[in-house]
């Protein structure tokens, strides 16, 4: 017994007969003395079917009114759980972001929650009603609606877990935990019984998407556990926690790839101060999101400057790269679309050397090529060709044994 906040996500909630799944399993947590604060999505789709429509009226819709739109995808859901639950026989209340008091920031379409007051949540929770809560969204203290970016239910889930102390955060998804690599890629695939937030947060990063890096953030910072499992299934998936004495520290818990970024490469820049500034602070200004940077020294005064971005952000970079370029005097601008990030994770990386030879000997012997190398302290990624993505996975899947428990 105790208090138990479930977050379902779009596919889990895609039609009605998904709905009442879910409702059952709503209330048999809640049969066996739990309380429940449920966190739902959009149904899968709706979002983008909502952003298709605002296009319709306007090729750039105005961001504050676009929030008001987008939440309406989450009011629909948590509003038929709860009819569903009620024709059940249970006690369900649905509350959108402003009832349930998540305050964020006035940044629409990627706000930031400020604090959750909760007091409502909680008086309906002592009065042992099912509560139910539009994820996503928000609202800033001007009393405008706000939404929280892709994957925001996660991050409203975690959030709200802290806020009422709850025992666990569980977070119901298609997939039954986190694995050793993609499982669609990689048939030996194994699910890990636990994982830790530190490990989670570069997996996130790196391109693993069940989670939303933000909600792992902030389960990290609160020490929120993390129960991330199947709504098609009733096992048991994996757990997110902090990292103990009592943890498995593989070596490597996982490998990672990511398609969705681009390089650009400035040839023969003048090695002075100030150089990348005036490379990154526009890049920044415009909002894009810079991975890895990587500097080769050249002889003459002279060097190449790397970095890899966003493919959406792809364009948008380049441009800005090459006006720079002119102004520095770089001899010229390089780019490629069509490349990979493949990444290995693991805590017990911080106590073992010959992590990057291994790895590196693997890609070899397959003979792809590594063009970019980035390190953190349970983390390597390497940047190579992206027809190679799949193949390397699976080396390196197998190079680290991580088939074996």
């Amino acid at each position: 017994m105790g208090l138990i906040v479930q977050k379902y996500g779009g596919t889990s909630v895609a039609d009605v007969e998904r709905i009442r799944i879910v409702a059952r399993r709503v209330a048999k947590t809640f049969d066996q003395g739990n309380d429940v604060v449920v966190i739902l999505s959009a149904m899968a789709g709706t979002t983008d079917n909502l952003i298709g429509l605002a296009r319709e009226v306007t090729d750039s819709p105005e961001k504050r009114e676009l929030d008001v739109l987008l939440a309406t995808g989450e009011q629909t859901t948590v509003a038929l759980l709860s009819m569903t639950l009620k024709a059940m026989n249970y006690p369900a209340v649905s509350l959108l972001g402003f009832q349930a008091e998540i305050v964020t920031d006035p940044n629409f379409g990627y706000a930031r929650i400020v604090k959750i007051g909760a007091n409502r949540v909680r008086e309906l929770i002592d009065k042992r009603n099912i509560v139910v809560i539009a994820g996503f969204q928000g609202w800033d203290a001007e009393g405008n609606i706000t939404t929280l970016g892709r994957g925001g239910s996660d991050t409203s889930a975690v959030a709200i877990a802290h806020a009422l102390k709850a025992d666990v955060c569980e977070i119901y998804t298609d997939v039954d935990g986190i694995y050793t690599a993609d499982p669609n890629i990689c048939k030996k695939a194994r699910k890990l019984d636990k994982i830790s937030f530190d490990e989670m947060l570069e997996m996130s990063s790196l391109g693993a998407k069940v989670l939303q890096i933000r909600s792992v953030e902030f389960a990290k910072k609160y020490n929120v556990p993390v129960h991330v499992r199947s709504s098609f299934y009733e096992k048991e998936g994996t757990m997110v926690v902090n990292e103990d004495s009592s943890m498995e520290s593989p070596v490597v818990s996982g490998v990672t790839c990511n398609k969705d970024e681009a390089r650009i490469t400035l040839k023969k820049v003048p090695d002075q101060p100030g150089i990348s500034a005036k490379l990154f602070s526009p890049i920044a200004e415009a909002g894009i999101h810079v991975d890895m940077i990587i500097q080769n020294t050249r002889s003459g005064g002279q060097t190449d400057l790397t970095f890899t971005v966003p493919k959406t952000d792809f364009k948008a970079a380049l441009e800005i790269s090459s006006k720079v370029a002119q102004e520095i005097n770089a001899e010229e601008v390089l780019s490629a679309e069509n490349i990979a990030k493949i990444s290995v994770t693991g805590v017990g990386m911080k106590s073992h050397s010959g992590v990057a030879a291994k790895m590196f000997a693997a890609l070899a012997d397959e003979n792809i090529n590594i063009r970019l190398i980035s390190t953190s302290e349970i983390r390597i990624s390497c940047v190579i060709e992206e027809k190679y993505t799949e193949l390397a996975v699976r080396v390196l899947h197998s190079a680290f044994e991580l088939d074996k428990k």
